[in-house]
């Protein structure tokens, strides 16, 4: 807004700062302005300052120097002038030529040095890896007791060490059905020698970590720490195993937990057909649960829990496993602790039996669960075809409509394809569960209740093309021959897979098998070994077990007579 004598300028709030200020107030004296306005600081006013009186004259701002060039044929820095900051425009000048780069003639002039491998003076370099490694042997100690102790020395900075204990849900009888599972839970509590709160304390100081498992032939107390503090863990572990004391409190709260425990398993009906697959299936020690029932977990009081461990954690029934430890150290830790364990006879192993059968769950569900499982002869000990089983179930795969493993998951297995065509059926997957003399091999399926009988039609018939020669491919079966040999070696990777798999060993085989053994009987296979193998597993008497709209499942004889061979 101009006026008589004077010139009015409103500057936007975006000019607050102080270079565009500045160069306005500069510009503003130039053309011989009186007054102008600045925004306020925080305000939306404008304050007039009056330039009529003896103000210092204001100085051009310094022109901002522009850092040299680093790059050939770059532009060269403007200089400043009298027009503006940035002096003279150059724009429309052609840039400078760029300087030439080093030819390959001007190398001879550079000073000559010694060649890139030459070692260096005063710099000592570790040796070379030799083209073959020796690997690590496991090196085992018993005890007079009958306790066994083995190790393999990995390198690197952490280890594991585990108690394994041939006691499982088979060993229970019908007044400690469920023990095992309570002790799993009762696990790392208060002992004779700490509380429950030492001893958690104790493992966050060094930084470790302690579980405990239960299956249905063995129970695991595990650990791992840094090297350094591996007896401690060691000494923790053991005298978790020898000095534990079941106050009654205690089993009472372990109590409540696993009443959740039950609850949440009835939420999951793979979980639930997998037990009713048992219980149907075998009869003896493996038809048990292995969880424990809520009828059960009154009677399994401290007293309980203290004489089933005194008559089965028996020094011939453990061993104790570690990898990434010295064995010497080992052996000196354990001896005092666990040499004075009784040397009582094994207890005697329950007797189980498959005989096959049919399980079913009616529940109020738009969809329905579906397992087909048949007996695996010789179980662990009856080693080639425990490997061809392990194949077998890498050549069927899994599928599903939704993909949890991350997509091209088993996209190559058979199963994988089933679920490809028939969009209705939700998941399909090969499972196996091998014990030391016996197993289960079966397929698993989900659907609606409108699709179950073509679901059981489709897995029937895949059971029967695997068993019959020519309906497998020369690549389908190295595919699965190759992914059953990586799975292996990618777990034993693990220094706690290392340990479990020594443990588990030792108590099933009496020695550790190397991992070359194993190895050189996946090579061994051929694709009459897997037709051989699936022929005789589906000439086992059928289990079949069912959760949801059960009514619509086929009956058992209408399913087993699909899988007579005639």
């Amino acid at each position: 807004r101009a006026g008589k004598g004077a010139a009015r300028v409103a500057i936007s709030r975006r000019f607050c700062d102080c270079s565009s200020a500045s160069w306005f107030r500069s510009t503003m004296l130039r053309v011989g302005a009186r007054r102008f306005c600045l925004p306020k600081l925080g305000g939306y006013g404008a304050r007039s300052i009056d330039t009529s009186s003896d103000y210092p004259p204001i100085p051009p701002p310094r022109p901002r120097p522009r850092p040299p060039s680093r790059f050939p044929g770059d532009r060269p820095n403007r200089p400043s002038g009298p027009s503006g900051p940035f002096g003279p425009s150059s724009r429309n000048q052609p840039p400078p030529p760029p300087e030439p780069i080093l030819s390959l003639d001007a190398a001879d002039q550079l000073p000559k040095g010694p060649p890139l491998n030459t070692p260096l003076p005063g710099v000592n370099l570790p040796p070379p890896l030799p083209d073959y490694v020796q690997l690590a042997e496991t090196e085992v100690t018993t005890f007079a007791n009958g306790l066994t102790i083995a190790s393999e020395n990995i390198p690197g900075p952490t280890m594991s060490v585990g108690l394994f204990i041939n006691c499982g849900s088979v060993y229970e009888l019908p007044a400690t059905l469920g023990a095992c599972h309570v002790l799993e839970r009762m696990a790392y509590k208060s002992t004779k020698n700490r509380t429950q709160f030492r001893l958690l304390r104790e493992v966050e100081a060094i930084g470790g970590n302690v579980m405990a498992s239960a299956s249905r032939e063995q129970m695991a107390y595990t650990g791992d720490a840094i090297k350094t503090y591996m007896p401690h863990i060691a000494e923790l572990i053991m005298d978790n195993v020898r000095n534990a004391i079941f106050y009654q409190w205690e089993v009472n709260e372990q109590a409540a937990r696993i009443q959740r425990d039950i609850n949440e398993v009835a939420k999951s009906p793979q979980s639930l057909l997998l037990e009713g697959l048992h219980s149907a299936g075998f009869s003896g020690g493996l038809s048990q649960p292995l969880l424990a029932t809520e009828s059960a977990l009154p009677k399994l009081t401290g007293e309980v829990l203290s004489k089933f461990i005194h008559e089965h954690y028996t020094a011939p029934c453990m061993v104790l496993a570690a990898s990434g430890v010295d064995h010497k150290e080992l052996v000196s830790v354990v001896e005092p602790v666990l040499s004075d364990l009784p040397e009582e006879e094994l207890p005697p192993v329950p007797e189980s039996s498959y005989v096959g059968g049919d399980w079913r769950r009616r529940v109020d569900s738009p969809i329905t669960h579906v397992g087909i499982a048949f007996e695996v002869c010789g179980g662990w000990r009856g080693e080639h075809d425990a490997i061809a089983l392990s194949v077998l179930q890498n050549l069927l795969g899994s599928g599903g409509q939704s993909s949890t493993g991350g997509p091209g998951k088993d996209v190559h297995s058979r199963l994988y394809r089933i679920s490809n065509e028939h969009p209705e059926v939700q998941s399909i997957t090969a499972f196996n569960n091998i014990y030391n003399d016996t197993g289960i091999f079966g397929i698993y399926g989900v659907t609606g209740s409108g699709y179950i009988g073509r679901m059981i039609d489709l897995v029937c018939l895949e059971f029967q093309a695997i068993a019959t020669p020519g309906n497998v491919s020369d690549i389908e079966f190295y595919r699965a021959k190759t992914s059953s040999k990586a799975a292996v070696l990618m777990n034993l990777e693990s220094r706690a897979m290392v340990t479990e798999d020594i443990g588990r060993q030792i108590l099933t085989y009496g020695h550790r098998k190397p991992v070359q053994e194993f190895i050189d009987g996946l090579n061994k296979l051929t694709l009459e070994d897997i037709h051989a193998i699936a022929e005789k597993v589906i000439a086992t008497p059928l289990t079949l077990g069912s959760w949801g709209d059960v009514a619509r499942v086929p009956k058992y004889d209408i399913v087993a007579a699909r899988f007579r061979m005639k």
